[in-house]
């Protein structure tokens, strides 16, 4: 079984769950409150996303220094 997230306008919500009680093979899950999918997820913050790009160029550097081993951008899509 699949599951899928889709994020609805409030104003549609009840909409949508009339729609998908007509669908036998849809199953709705409630979550409480403290399961809010919302919550699980935040946007890194700007300095976050530079402090990455610094980690991604030393680790660059250690690679062309011979200090730290590479693998195959191959193996690495393949593994996404």
């Amino acid at each position: 079984m699949a599951l899928i997230t889709v994020k609805i306008k409030d104003s549609k919500v009840s909409f949508f769950r009339e729609l998908i009680k007509n669908l036998d093979f849809v199953q709705e899950e409630k979550l409480e409150e403290s399961e809010n999918r919302d919550d699980e997820y935040r946007e890194p913050t700007k300095e976050e996303i530079k402090e990455n790009i610094r980690q991604g160029l030393r680790e660059v550097k250690l690679i062309e220094e011979g200090k730290m081993k590479s693998r195959p951008a191959k193996e690495f899509l393949n593994e996404i």
